[in-house]
């Protein structure tokens, strides 16, 4: 338990995000760090917005501008189960964080495997442990070779992959995560399909058709600046197309890495899907894992296509239920992205100010 305040006490989630730190996985991890109901156990990395290492790289930086140099940050498997590892510079950036610059971090990587400390985690707090994945699933894949009990051992699991009703981001089929490493997609899966539903709660899986409702636009980051203290003329800059970075928010760490990796992100957007802003993908995906009236989920069987041809990484769902097969998702049909950007905001303004040693 941890005490905000004087009268309010918040129970705090244990959590462990698995992370291939991008723009939208920076989001997640000052999105956790902001969170007074988390206590955030470990940051485990793996390749797929950028490589493995880059991405760990990526997120002992953040955690620092975050001021959480207390959360040990471990390195995953480096490579996909099968296929060659594919990274997108193009929507992240060459070293995954937009135009952002960060120092590099002051602490190294802690030592062992990311796969090792999800089971070891898992088994010394048995039923507690919320795991949310929001890269390709490969680090999972090989802790359920290690742990295969591993399913009963968590208290829940969340995912960020797949697209259960719509088309995908990275082929007209497949979904970003699941394309990377479709062979450790279907293993997952696999492990959760082979449980009975009363041995293990299933994963809780957030697609691209949800996860595309969270828009985040300049608007919300010139609050989210406000909130942090600057000044109405220099957040008013970050609420025009070119986010740019002036006078306090320049000169705010947090502020300024947020607009710098955000403008890339709004680019990328606003040439392939037609806005300036971003799909914040991922700090939705924790939101909702850690607060499940943001969203509705139903039962339903997934599979991947792990073949070749045009329906490569498919997440195949039976929603008539033709297979016969029991439920090994519970897929969200509905999300309220408007509360979740609300949250966004007001938890990364203070968190900005909080680093900025702001008074609110």
């Amino acid at each position: 338990m941890t005490e905000l305040g004087s009268d309010a006490v918040v129970e705090r989630v244990p959590l462990i995000l698995d992370v291939d730190t991008g723009i939208d996985d920076s989001l997640a991890l000052l999105y956790a760090c902001a969170s007074p109901e988390v206590d955030l156990l470990a940051v485990t990395c793996v390749g797929g917005n950028t490589h493995a290492r880059q991405a760990a790289r990526n997120t002992l930086a953040v955690l620092e501008l975050a001021g959480r140099t207390d959360v040990p940050v471990l390195l995953g498997r480096e490579e996909p189960l099968v296929k060659p590892l594919e990274t997108s510079a193009e929507t992240h950036g060459p070293e995954g964080l937009g135009y952002a610059t960060l120092p590099e971090a002051t602490r190294p990587l802690e030592p062992g495997h990311a796969s090792e400390r999800i089971v070891e985690l898992a088994r010394a707090r048995p039923g507690e442990v919320l795991l949310v994945t929001l890269g390709p699933l490969t680090n999972l894949a090989v802790a359920l070779e290690r742990e295969p009990n591993l399913p009963q051992l968590l208290g829940a699991y969340a995912l960020m992959g797949g697209a259960y009703r719509g088309s995908g981001n990275t082929t007209p089929a497949a979904e970003w995560n699941v394309y990377v490493d479709p062979d450790a997609a279907r293993a997952v899966f696999a492990a959760w399909a082979a449980l009975d539903t009363s041995d293990a709660p299933r994963p809780l899986a957030m697609g691209l058709e949800v996860t595309e409702r969270a828009r985040l636009l300049p608007g919300h980051v010139a609050a989210l600046a406000r909130l942090a203290g600057a000044p109405p003329e220099d957040a008013a800059a970050l609420a025009r197309d070119g986010l740019q970075a002036v006078g306090s928010v320049a000169a705010d760490p947090v502020l300024r890495f947020l607009a710098d990796a955000l403008r890339f992100y709004f680019e990328f957007h606003a040439r392939y899907d037609g806005f300036y802003g971003a799909f914040v993908h991922d700090p939705f995906v924790v939101a909702a894992a850690l607060d499940a009236s943001l969203v509705r989920s139903n039962p339903v069987f997934v599979d991947v296509e792990t073949g070749s041809g045009p329906a490569h990484a498919m997440t195949v769902a039976d929603w008539r239920g033709l297979t016969r097969r029991p439920p090994n998702l519970d897929v969200v049909v509905e999300a309220n992205a408007d509360r979740f950007l609300e949250e966004l905001v007001e938890r990364l303004g203070g968190l900005a100010a909080l680093c900025a040693g702001v008074a609110l």
